[in-house]
């Protein structure tokens, strides 16, 4: 057990919305936020989950904005949200002890593509030269960074689905070590690009339920036939406790243990079992010093693919027999890779606040196979219980957990 950590400010800019309360309401409306996609036109599916009425211009400045990737302006604007709610204005703290840590998937796509296309045109002189810097995985990271100024270490932890929990995994021990007094976290990606899309559909994982858009992502449920891909961002501002204090800041929960874990068995496929993923928890639990009985609520990974779900429903119904409800926040957002994990932990912290738990969209009917309590059709109060789990899960078999209490 190292201690409990504050989370201080979060911030989201998803396909619910641009910030923190238009997610929020999206997540409890109990609908899903997937369209047809003219940018996946022509393509064995062409839905996604989008950013609606996102404009990097106005939210950023136009030079700002047309140096950056567009995944890396999702982050930035999630992160001056987390840092406003922290009440952090930039500048206010010791440059050397403020990391920034944000989950990412790989390089940007639309950036690499688009100079693949000049240099196949035989026109490499007109490649900007950005378009190196903005591709790299550590971009959001940096520009993040260098928006706040802030001379600590920012980096990206790179692990699929599960980078966006890695990230504050890797926070968490900064900050109970003393090398940091504040450490924004989080993780951005966008799925929605033709060969991201074309990857999945050849791996058979996108959602056959195309037809009716909105119906598509149906974790949990008896008709899930698939995930369908998303973009966004989320940023949780985490602070030691006593630095959180000194500044009077307002604690929105407490983040009180983490865990990780790999396994060693497909580069696509989870173990049968989940054990991985269980691991992560388990580590998380001894981390915190609870007991599985004192997680009141999960915020499952639920990508809503055939197997996926399935593995995830025996891990959760093994480790956690007290049955505590289950919500899956990619019923409503899709599915955004690295971003996903850093949202829904944000969900989790807003969940914990409003001391309820949002429903899992398109959940009509629970696989009978599943031995789970999972919220559906509205928002349910949220139990006794102070603490929520959240998870996620990864390409290649890497697990992450977060643990988080209410303040």
């Amino acid at each position: 057990m190292g201690g409990e950590i504050a989370v201080t400010g979060i911030g989201l800019v998803t396909p619910g919305g641009v910030g923190v309360g238009p997610t929020w309401r999206a997540v409890c409306d109990a609908g899903s936020t997937a369209a047809r996609d003219p940018a996946l036109a022509g393509l064995p599916v062409d839905i996604s989950c989008a950013v609606p009425g996102f404009d990097g211009d106005a939210l950023l400045g136009r030079r700002l904005a047309r140096r950056l990737d567009p995944v890396t302006q999702l982050g930035l604007v999630a992160a001056r949200e987390a840092l406003a709610m922290a009440g952090l204005p930039a500048g206010d703290w010791d440059p050397a002890r403020v990391g920034v840590l944000v989950g990412a998937g790989g390089s940007s796509l639309a950036g690499v593509t688009e100079a693949h296309r000049r240099l196949l045109a035989c026109r490499p002189e007109t490649i900007s030269p950005t378009a190196l810097p903005r591709s790299l995985p550590s971009a959001c990271a940096t520009e993040i960074a260098h928006d706040l100024g802030v001379t600590g270490p920012a980096f990206a932890t790179v692990a699929g689905c599960a980078s966006g929990l890695l990230a504050a995994r890797v926070a968490l021990g900064l900050l109970r070590s003393g090398d940091l007094d504040v450490a924004v976290v989080g993780g951005a990606e966008s799925l929605r690009h033709p060969l991201t899309v074309a990857g999945f559909a050849q791996l058979g994982t996108l959602s056959r339920h195309a037809g009716e858009p909105t119906a598509a992502c149906r974790p949990f449920d008896a008709d899930r036939a698939g995930l369908v891909v998303a973009e966004g961002a989320g940023v949780l501002v985490l602070e030691r406790p006593g630095y959180a204090r000194a500044r009077r800041a307002p604690v929105l929960a407490w983040l009180t243990g983490c865990g990780a874990a790999g396994e060693n068995h497909h580069p696509t496929t989870p173990h049968p079992d989940g054990e991985g993923a269980e691991r992560a928890t388990r580590a998380a639990l001894a981390d915190a010093g609870w007991r599985p009985a004192d997680i009141g609520h999960v915020n499952a990974h639920g990508a809503a693919t055939v197997v996926n779900d399935a593995t995830e429903a025996r891990w959760l119904a093994r480790t956690l027999p007290h049955r505590p409800p289950v919500t899956a926040t990619k019923g409503a957002l899709g599915h955004a890779g690295a971003g996903s994990g850093a949202i829904e932990a944000a969900v989790t912290v807003l969940a914990l606040r409003e001391r309820l738990i949002p429903p899992t969209a398109n959940l009509d009917r629970l696989d009978p196979d599943f031995d789970l309590d999972v919220v559906a059709k509205a928002p349910r109060p949220a139990p006794e219980s102070p603490g929520a789990l959240t998870v996620s899960s990864a390409f290649g078999g890497q697990n992450a957990a977060l643990l988080l209490r209410c303040a």
